[in-house]
């Protein structure tokens, strides 16, 4: 076993590996950027590191700082988590020069499966189904054109041919839309992954999303641990995963086949380590997605199910150790589920909302895990992913497990900031989600999701306090021996936030969904930076029509026109940062 691991990740998953070090007796090295230097992780660590800037280019994804820090350390392995360079397989292969173990698959598989046209064209060629499409890149919106008219038809995908987690993925669902699918594409693919390149696929409207847990060992050995039901996502990115997926979707010979499916992916390129085969589930076909080679978000839930530790496996694998088990020694037992707990406003359709937390309380008792990162004071950056926690529970079945969500959630506190507490809650008590569906409708509805925040608030929900523009506060007062629940009205200004971080009344989010919006004047919801300009100066639009396009939080939000009219202002520029509430446009009613 090694001596000493370098980290090279920072929030939860550094925590979780940290962590994972700590049971094994091994010291850990964690580095950090300079917006990161009071971050938990880096606390947390034996030895802690500066890279850099708090640009991930100049700190979490520079490959020579870390290697640096890496002999400084006399680390002998990397842990790179997930995201930034979990999957850059030249990463993996400067580890290797250096004489540093990368703690993952050899740098081979994850050139392999990290290209995704390049790994359709290998489980193509090893008789795994892949969802239709082009197994080359596309080089042009035209040649998309050409090849999806005559082979593919829309719907289409159109996806970076490097990406994963939801970036570099867009849908045209008719010809005038492909266009702004490539290029965005594209340009996501180049930013996140460094490449620019796409690819196509069928565009599947309402399947589900089930992945498969594999792990390998340097001997030859190969197991999975069933499968994860990733259904619910919003802009293809995860919001809950649950293990196994319900009965009544996958049963055990379909699992065995998916299984096998995953395990024969993994032998077809050599693998090592932890990684996940992700595929899609529609009319009762699977189709193979891509490989995720590296531990993922959502490798908790698996690991409460099977009873197997992913990260400390992944570890040993690396250290040259055998798997310490069978495929017959996996057993699945019960039901776990996971919720992303991300800085992001449901009721603004899932706007990046940065800010501190103020307090936080995370929620216990049996059956109840939470993966964070963060305590009370710790910034959530806009520079970074907006994921706070994970929350998950085990149960005996789905139901019991949807029970004890719910009761963990009530349990949860952040405040300062936005969370998706409220979105949670208000889903988990859905039919839809008793009944397993993929809960598209409900993501795609805004009033719901509007309802959501409100209905989810944990206090005033249901009446405006008296007074235009007053505010409340609760307060806990003990009169002989009894506790009281006291609610104080206040004048306007006063602070009014709840155990979320988000508003306590109707007025108040209605309120707040109205910031950027005032009169002419359209305002940025959300801190970030300019990365497309829609409209022009003089031009005529109708409500709807997209303004501009905003970067925050690793995610592109479109910010569309809220009125028609002319624009007769536009104060921004591809590249430039904006604020929340900062005008991006001022559109002139018609005379």
């Amino acid at each position: 076993m090694f001596a000493r691991v370098l980290v090279a990740n920072r929030g939860e998953i550094a925590v979780r590996v940290i962590r994972a070090l700590e049971e094994l007796g091994v010291e850990s090295v964690a580095v950090y950027s300079e917006l990161d230097r009071n971050a938990l992780h880096a606390r947390r660590a034996d030895a802690a590191y500066l890279l850099g800037g708090a640009k991930p280019a100049e700190s979490y994804l520079n490959i020579a700082r870390i290697l640096e820090v890496a002999r400084e350390s006399g680390a002998e392995a990397i842990h790179p988590g997930y995201g930034f360079l979990a999957e850059n397989a030249s990463f993996a292969a400067a580890c290797e020069e250096a004489g540093i173990v990368f703690i993952g698959p050899p740098a081979s598989a994850i050139e392999a499966m990290g290209s995704k046209t390049r790994a359709r064209e290998l489980m193509a060629g090893a008789g795994v189904p892949i969802v239709p499409g082009t197994t080359e890149p596309v080089a042009s919106a035209a040649e998309a054109r050409r090849i999806i008219e005559s082979e593919i038809g829309y719907p289409v995908a159109v996806k970076a041919a490097g990406g994963g987690g939801g970036k570099g993925f867009r849908v045209a669902l008719a010809a005038s839309e492909l266009e702004d699918a490539f290029a965005g594409a594209a340009r996501e693919g180049e930013k996140f992954f460094g490449d620019d390149t796409v690819y196509l696929e069928r565009y599947l409207p309402d399947p589900r999303h089930i992945e498969v847990q594999v792990l390998a060992d340097a001997h030859g050995a190969v197991v999975h641990l069933g499968e994860r039901d990733c259904s619910i996502q919003r802009r293809h990115q995860k919001l809950i995963e649950e293990s196994p997926a319900p009965a009544w979707i996958v049963d055990a010979a379909l699992r065995e086949r998916i299984g096998r499916i995953a395990t024969d992916a993994a032998r077809a390129v050599g693998y090592r380590g932890a990684g996940t085969i992700e595929g899609l589930l529609a009319d009762g076909e699977y189709f193979f997605l891509e490989m995720n080679t590296r531990v993922q978000v959502e490798h908790c839930v698996t690991e409460l199910t099977s009873g197997i530790d992913i990260v400390k496996t992944g570890i040993r694998v690396a250290a040259g150790e055998p798997l310490a088990f069978s495929q017959d020694d996996v057993v699945l037992r019960g039901h776990a589920i996971e919720c992303r707990i991300n800085a992001e406003d449901a009721a603004l359709g899932f706007v990046p909302a940065p800010g501190r937390i103020v307090t936080y309380h995370e929620p216990s008792g049996p059956g109840v895990r939470v993966d964070s990162g963060v305590v009370a004071g710790s910034e959530i950056s806009p520079m970074y992913d907006p994921m706070i926690a994970k929350l998950i529970v085990w149960d005996s079945d789905r139901a019991e497990a949807t029970r004890r969500m719910l009761r963990a959630l009530a349990e949860y506190e952040i405040g300062g900031v936005t969370t998706l507490l409220p979105f949670h809650r208000a889903l988990f008590a859905t039919e839809q989600w008793e009944r397993g569906e993929t809960c598209r409708d409900l993501l795609g509805d805004p009033d719901w999701l509007r309802a959501s925040a409100v209905s989810s608030a944990d206090a005033l929900a249901d009446a405006d306090p008296p007074g235009d523009g007053a505010v409340a506060l609760d307060y806990t007062v003990e009169v002989s021996g009894r506790r009281f629940d006291v609610k104080v009205i206040g004048p306007p200004g006063g602070p009014l936030a709840s155990a979320n971080g988000g508003p306590r009344t109707k007025r108040a989010l209605r309120e707040r969904s109205k910031t950027s919006v005032s009169g002419d004047v359209l305002s940025s919801p959300m801190q970030g930076t300019v990365l497309k300009i829609a409209i022009e100066l003089g031009a005529q639009v109708e409500e709807g029509t997209l303004v501009a396009i905003i970067e925050a939080m690793k995610m592109e939000n479109e910010v569309t026109a809220h009125k028609s009219g002319t624009v007769a202002e536009l104060p921004i520029s591809v590249g430039a940062s904006v604020g929340a509430g900062e005008p991006l446009a001022v559109i002139s009613s018609p005379a």
